[in-house]
């Protein structure tokens, strides 16, 4: 199934585009998911969208000059992909896309991009054809969409509505509601595990916001849930980051790496170029 988009997505890239050209312009409107191309009329002050929504020249040109936000047209309407409630959050015009929620990004966005980000992580578990995958914070839902695309029947949470309504928005996040190997389930994943069955899953990839925004999920409590769901021979890969350790030779990996093996896992190690831990159920 090839994926269909109600929507037109601008960042400062396409709108740079459209203000130097005149007459009819090819230009991809899906932030480069697909490389599919539609014509937009170029005219001295304004441009048409295929659908004939209208957008002024002068909106294109403060678009261009924003290299932090993306926007989109729809029903006749430009808007930002961004929603102020319960904080801000926002899609970020990296390839492909981050959520910024109260400035800070889902991704790392420095040296690498958001799908290599994504992959650094799945790579150290590979998850395979037909094993059975939980997927602890969905965000964007790269993960669980990569996993999937190996192989994997996959289980992704996600507690926040904001960042279920963005991934919906997202271009490069339809997978998620479209793949027959997907399951999306809203709520918190401390108490979302626990009505799982004992051994359920070959693979966990438990990647969640930083410990001062949700410490529950790095507690001594939920990795017990975790090893419980988990099969024997089954990997655990939790991203830690590393958070003030080049300024206050804080190691919270360390702290992490020591509830891990008091619940039962075993061969816990460091994965660095991840930023995370690797673990296995003997």
């Amino acid at each position: 199934m090839k994926p269909r988009f109600d929507a037109y997505f601008l960042t400062f890239r396409e709108a740079n585009r459209l203000l130097v050209g005149r007459g009819e312009v090819r230009i991809n409107l899906d932030l480069g998911k697909t490389k599919r191309t539609l014509t937009v009329i170029a005219e001295e002050d304004r441009v048409i969208f295929p659908d004939g929504s209208e957008v002024e020249k002068k909106i294109l040109g403060k678009i261009a000059k924003d290299e932090n936000n993306i926007y989109f047209v729809k029903d006749g309407g430009i808007f930002k992909a961004a929603i102020a409630k319960e904080g801000f959050y926002k899609l970020v015009p990296t390839i492909p896309p981050t959520i910024e929620i109260n400035g800070i990004r889902m991704h790392r966005t420095k040296e690498v991009t958001p799908l290599e980000d994504t992959l650094s992580k799945i790579n150290t578990v590979k998850p395979k054809e037909g094993e059975m995958l939980l997927d602890t914070c969905m965000g964007l839902g790269y993960t669980a969409i990569e996993s999937a695309k190996r192989g994997a029947y996959v289980m992704t949470i996600e507690k926040d509505p904001n960042v279920l309504e963005l991934a919906k928005l997202n271009p490069w996040s339809w997978e998620l509601f479209h793949s027959q190997n997907i399951q999306v389930i809203h709520g918190d994943a401390f108490d979302v595990v626990k009505r799982f069955r004992d051994e359920t899953f070959d693979v966990i990839i438990h990647d969640p916001p930083r410990f001062s925004l949700a410490g529950h999920l790095y507690s001594e409590e939920f990795y017990r849930e975790l090893f419980r769901v988990l099969k024997k021979g089954g990997r655990l890969f939790h991203y830690v980051g590393n958070p003030g350790k080049k300024y206050r030779r804080k190691d919270l990996q360390r702290g992490v790496m020591e509830r891990l093996r008091k619940v039962g896992f075993k061969n816990v190690k460091r994965v660095e170029e991840a930023l995370g831990l690797v673990a296995k159920k003997v």
